[in-house]
């Protein structure tokens, strides 16, 4: 039994995840080149290796001749009789071949092989346990800033954090921990080339279902997702259990788990709505927080004209556009926002439709005074009411 053998093979085993077998046939290939470097060829040369045991014997194959003209692969018959007496001329003698014999050349040529085929498995089972990462998130340590980029350990291998992917309000100092998507492992000569992003709309879907217990079990489901890296973020979920509120469960118990989320996006902000097979109701949720009279969506064209109370315009569109931009890409809609006014001077809204609504707002609060006068109530059963009300709402 070859122990040093057996031991070196554990070792890489378990220190490099190399199984014994890719070794053994690396040592057999290595034994090969180094028979034909020494010998000049190796076509005759057969390996011989007990896979438990790692003992191994290297035979040379040569024909019994009575003139030798190519000693690598014939022997005369006076050197085969001392091999094996029963040999006769044409016959193939097996001739064990001793690999301390090998000259220095043969064995470093041996040995790069070897060492070259360590190189290649490690980079492998680099590649390999990346690779099944890919579209999912790591955690990596900031190790250094290379120009623009920023070099990131994922442990096994290091990333390149490109400035095409980093959140431009973020700066990491050396040894800081920060999550990360996995876009793309690339597996290249130099070992695995893998690219990693901060700004990938995914990232956030993915620190959600870790975060929240029920998106990541699919009891609530994320439909869509559409962010401005740093700055905000909105999510339509779905509930897929009618006794699940899917806003609820993403928020957490005062904002706890979304606020979890927030940190680690540093500070991004997240809006969740739900979402609505019904296109119109679909955009006026992903207009919130602004209220909107009506909606009016081609499921075709994917166009909607919205239309929203004046004082809610502003609000409505964001800051340089940003929540109507977000609610269109969080739709697939292009989306046509109005105010009161004009909408009604584009004819859209009749022109007494604001004294339309002054009306119905006053008829609504005569009838409550109708059926709740005034006068039937004392003042201490005014304020009471008050009180009752106040804690009703909290």
């Amino acid at each position: 039994m070859n122990t040093e053998l057996m031991e070196a093979l554990k070792v890489l085993e378990e220190e490099k995840n190399i199984s014994k077998d890719t070794m053994l046939d690396a040592i057999e290939n290595s034994l090969i080149s180094a028979c034909k470097n020494h010998f000049g060829t190796s076509d005759n040369i057969k390996i011989t290796m007990n896979r438990e045991t790692c003992d191994y014997s290297v035979i040379a194959e040569k024909e019994v001749v009575e003139e030798v003209f190519d000693p690598a692969i014939e022997i005369s018959l006076e050197d085969a009789k001392e091999i094996d007496p029963k040999l006769e001329m044409g016959d193939i003698a097996q001739i064990p071949v001793e690999s301390k014999s090998f000259g220095r050349i043969a064995t470093q040529n041996a040995k790069n092989l070897i060492l070259q085929k360590i190189r290649e498995e490690e980079r492998k089972v680099v590649y390999d346990q990346y690779f099944e990462k890919e579209k999912d998130i790591v955690t990596g340590i900031v190790q250094r800033y290379v120009g623009k980029n920023i070099s990131i350990n994922l442990g096994r291998a290091d990333a390149m954090l490109t400035e095409q992917e980093q959140v431009k309000t973020e700066h990491f100092k050396p040894t800081e921990r920060i999550k990360l998507y996995v876009v793309e492992v690339k597996n290249t000569p130099k070992g695995p080339k893998i690219l990693v992003s901060r700004t990938h709309p995914e990232l956030v879907k993915r620190l959600f279902e870790a975060e929240v217990t029920e998106v990541k079990e699919g009891i609530v489901e994320i439909k869509s997702i559409a962010r401005e890296a740093g700055s905000r973020t909105k999510i339509a979920v779905a509930s897929n259990d009618e006794n699940v509120d899917p806003v609820g469960a993403c928020v957490g118990l005062n904002g706890a788990r979304v606020n979890a989320i927030v940190d680690e996006l540093r500070g991004e902000k997240i809006d969740i709505i739900n979402w609505s097979d019904n296109p119109a109701l679909l955009i006026e949720n992903a207009l919130s927080p602004a209220k909107v009279i009506s909606v009016m969506a081609d499921p075709d064209e994917k166009m909607a004209s919205v239309i929203v109370p004046d004082y809610q315009l502003s609000l409505a569109i964001g800051k340089e556009g940003q929540n109507a931009r977000l609610a269109a890409r969080l739709t697939g809609y292009k989306i046509d926002i109005k105010s009161e006014t004009q909408a009604i001077e584009s004819g859209e809204l009749p022109e007494d439709y604001m004294e339309q609504m002054q009306m119905m707002e006053e008829g609504y609060e005569d009838g409550y005074e109708e059926e709740y006068p005034a006068e039937n109530y004392t003042d201490e059963e005014v304020s009471q009411d008050a009180v009752e009300f106040q804690e009703v709402e909290e």
